[in-house]
């Protein structure tokens, strides 16, 4: 079973991927540097604030705004070990799993407090906020979308297939 377990940190509705890493730091590509920039505008002090493993909860339509991929790169980089939101904008969604960024849809997430600890259980459909000793459900992400996220996205993925092919 796959579980992710961390620490909370609370976004509102509308988290465009300018505020994600804003477009003044796209002049490079390197996730480490992006890394360093992540969430600035939204919170100057998160990179700072926030550990490896921690998991962002935010509402309404999270990644909304360009298509670019430098978003769910700068978050993963940053240590982010998950995204759970109450819908995320569709490219942001396809594209944090092409880079590997696990992210889950919950309507309950005004429920989650700043500070919570919480874990998902990818297999499941579980979410549980193991300070309030609550469990939410949502719908389990299909096999395939496993593997994405297993392999560290969607090239990684494809590599793998490729050595798969040429071992056969």
């Amino acid at each position: 079973m796959n579980v992710i377990t961390g620490k909370v940190w609370k976004f509102g509705d509308n988290i465009d991927t300018d505020l994600i890493i804003a477009a003044r730091y796209l002049n490079t590509s390197d996730p480490h540097e992006l890394a360093k920039h992540v969430m600035e505008d939204a919170d100057p002090d998160f990179v700072k604030k926030m550990q490896p493993g921690d998991i962002i909860v935010a509402g309404e339509n999270f990644g909304c705004g360009s298509s670019r991929e430098h978003a769910p790169i700068a978050l993963k980089a940053a240590g982010v070990s998950a995204v759970v939101a109450k819908s995320f904008a569709r490219i942001f969604y396809r594209n944090a799993f092409n880079m590997g960024l696990p992210i889950f849809e919950l309507k309950e997430t005004d429920k989650i407090n700043e500070g919570d600890l919480i874990s998902i259980e990818m297999d499941k459909g579980d979410i549980v906020d193991l300070n309030k000793k609550v469990t939410y459900k949502f719908q389990p992400i299909p096999e395939f979308m496993q593997e994405l996220l297993a392999c560290g996205g969607l090239i990684n993925y494809a590599k793998a297939e490729m050595l798969k092919k040429e071992q056969a």
